[in-house]
């Protein structure tokens, strides 16, 4: 089975091809620069190392949230165009299942962290059970002590928070804190492409239409929203 996958989830771009769980190409970029500036040139180089066209490929996958509310819209739409236009399935992946996922330490707890701004992480716990990854604990966007007081047992941190928040994360777990290599830290479409593929046999995809963002939090522009809303509704001092 021919999968293009694709992550736009953080600061980092990464588009690859698999092809029967062999990993056929794949380009990840960085750039201080909106993900539009660049995916689609990603999409066509990889697909023109892997040798398919898109319409060899049997699904696609990506990456849906948590994560950067453009990133996210930019992904996802982009692999939505793409399926309806070849007419097959897809697969949205959590971002924070990809890294734990490609952890290389499965012996313990693993907590994977993404910088969320505002002094704030998204993170949840996941446990391998052999070759399966279970999660324990559901996503949710937190401070970072928070995210990991409740742990008291060895667990490795991964993802951008993880690195960001590192002394503040040793300082509450002290020795049980572990931590993943940098070259982990960063979400890589082909672990998106593999984690899907277990969904993909057992056909167990998501309707193109209804494929929407996890976002956890909401945006900016909803809070204020709401909170003018608030403020409207609010009795005044003469009513």
């Amino acid at each position: 089975m021919k999968i293009l996958a694709l992550d736009t989830a953080t600061s980092s771009c990464s588009v690859a091809v698999t092809d029967d769980g062999s990993l056929s190409a794949e380009l990840t970029l960085r750039k201080n620069q909106t993900h539009s500036k660049h995916l689609m040139e990603m999409l066509d180089s990889v697909l023109a190392i892997a040798g398919f066209g898109v319409g060899d490929l049997d699904g696609f996958a990506v990456t849906i949230g948590p994560g950067s509310f453009t990133g996210l819209r930019i992904g996802i739409s982009t692999i939505k165009g793409l399926a309806f236009a070849v007419d097959k399935p897809v697969v949205g992946i959590s971002s924070l299942e990809t890294l734990a996922w490609q952890c290389a330490d499965r012996s313990n707890l693993i907590c994977p962290l993404l910088d969320a701004r505002k002094a704030e992480v998204y993170c949840a716990t996941y446990r391998f059970d052999k070759d399966y990854l279970v999660q324990q604990t559901p996503a949710r966007a937190v401070e970072p002590e928070v995210a990991v007081r409740e742990i008291t047992e060895p667990c490795v941190f991964i993802g951008s928070g993880a690195q960001l928040y590192r002394q503040k994360i040793k300082k509450v777990l002290g020795g049980m804190a572990h931590f993943g290599p940098p070259g982990q830290d960063i979400i890589r479409a082909s672990s998106v492409a593999f984690l899907s593929m277990k969904r993909f046999k057992v056909n167990d995809t998501d309707g193109v239409a209804d494929l929407i963002p996890h976002y956890i939090r909401k945006s900016d522009a909803e809070l204020s929203v709401a909170a003018e809303s608030r403020c409207k509704a609010a009795p005044t001092a003469n009513s």
